[in-house]
């Protein structure tokens, strides 16, 4: 489920659809370090989601911070800018062999 916490994405939609995966909002994301209400909005779907054995992608991670802060917390997979603008295929083929994320 993309952009989880907003939208159509409700919580009733976990006991409906057969997820396996879901992708925190970055409107969450992106303040998690400064503002408090975010910080636990993100733990705790982070939590609910390891408990219902969906995967947690969070997206729009830019900072190390954020990066850091979700690991711990125990989502695993990040999508954004941290790790590189869009490019063209043969240069994210290039950016796995040079940097393997």
């Amino acid at each position: 489920m993309d952009d989880f916490g907003t939208g159509y994405s409700s919580l009733s939609s976990l006991k409906k659809l057969p997820l396996d995966q879901l992708k925190i909002d970055q409107s969450f994301v992106r303040d998690i370090a400064i503002d408090q209400d975010d910080t636990i909005i993100v733990e705790t779907i982070i939590a609910m989601a390891n408990k219902l054995n969906i995967e947690v992608i969070a997206e729009g991670v830019e900072t190390e911070a954020q990066r850091t802060f979700l690991e711990q917390n125990g989502c695993q997979l990040f999508q954004g800018y941290l790790f590189s603008k869009p490019v063209p295929i043969k240069q994210f083929e290039l950016l796995l062999k040079k940097n393997s994320f």
